[in-house]
C-alpha cells in the first residue's frame, strides 16, 4: 500500500553551508525559523535562512524546504523513500534532514512547483 503523507512548505529560502570540522558554531547559524547544525568527522554543515550566511562561506543557496506533518512511529518504513523516489526519479536534487517529529526535504527553489506536482501525483497532499 502506498504511503500518503501531509506536507507543507516551510517559509523562507535556505542555504546549506559547509565549514571546517573543527569550526565553532557561528552566531549567524542561530535565529528564528528552521535551521539545522550537523557535525561530522570531516565537516560542519549548517542549514539556515539564506540571508544569514555571510559572503565567503562555502554554501549552496536557493533551496526551498518541505516538511512532513508528523510525528511518525520511529519503526515506520518507507517514509523518506516515498518522498525522494518521485523527485529523484525526475532529476530533482534533494537534501534530507529528519527531526524527531518529521522529515525536511530541501529542494532547489526553482523546482518547487514541479516537486509539488510530482509529490501530489505520488499520493501526498499539501496543506497550508
Amino acid at each position: 500500500m502506498p504511503i500518503s503523507l501531509k506536507l507543507r512548505f516551510v517559509p523562507g529560502r535556505y542555504s546549506i553551508a559547509r565549514l571546517a570540522p573543527d569550526s565553532s558554531i557561528p552566531d549567524w547559524a542561530s535565529g528564528p525559523g528552521f535551521s539545522a547544525i550537523i557535525r561530522a568527522d570531516d565537516e560542519l554543515t549548517i542549514v539556515c535562512h539564506e540571508d544569514r550566511v555571510p559572503e565567503g562561506v562555502e554554501a549552496e543557496h536557493g533551496w526551498a524546504c518541505l516538511r512532513t506533518i508528523g510525528p511518525f512511529d520511529f519503526q515506520a518504513t518507507g517514509v523518506v523513500q516515498s518522498l525522494i523516489s518521485p523527485l529523484s526519479s525526475h532529476g530533482i536534487g534533494i537534501f534530507v534532514l529528519c527531526t524527531f517529529d518529521g522529515e525536511h526535504l530541501l529542494i532547489p527553489e526553482a523546482e518547487s512547483r514541479r516537486a509539488c506536482d510530482l509529490l501530489t501525483a505520488a499520493g501526498h497532499r499539501f496543506v497550508d
